[in-house]
């Protein structure tokens, strides 16, 4: 039973000592809760439960995304998220590109005066049909059409 009990002591100061050295090298930015030396003494006078806590709570997790840590850059040529969007602002400014380039012929059609908006087959004094009243009565304005 002494040895058993030994054992357990040595592994929980070899445990102890691990977790603070784990405190003492890990990175700063990914500490949570308490500052490093605060999680030091936890360690240190809490023997079992303090590593335990440190290795649970204290020791933070990496970021899934490559350029999402804090104090962490990431050349935008590394940064996938930031190549992804660069792909899709191309595809819409070249969409915008098309459209503009479609409305710009469609206004050049319709401000060219030979249009057929322009010409009335029936001739000057046959109604149009967006002006249903026949020629000589009163439109709208109570002026008579021509």
């Amino acid at each position: 039973m002494a040895r058993l009990l030994f054992g357990l002591g040595v592994a929980a100061v070899i445990f102890t000592i691990y977790a603070v050295a784990d405190c003492a090298f890990f990175d700063r930015m990914r500490i949570r809760g308490l500052s490093r030396g605060w999680w030091i003494v936890v360690i240190i006078f809490v023997p079992i439960i303090g590593p335990v806590l440190w290795f649970i709570i204290g020791r933070g997790r990496r970021t899934s995304s490559v350029s999402g840590g804090r104090g962490h850059t990431v050349a935008p040529d590394d940064d996938t998220d930031f190549l992804r969007r660069l792909g899709q602002d191309t595809e819409q400014d070249e969409r915008i590109r098309r459209l503009e380039q479609e409305l710009a012929e469609l206004d050049s059609e319709a401000d060219t005066p030979g249009s057929a908006d322009d010409q009335h087959p029936a001739g000057p004094g046959a109604t149009r049909p967006d002006n249903p009243e026949t020629p000589g009565e009163a439109g709208p304005s109570g002026r008579p059409n021509a």
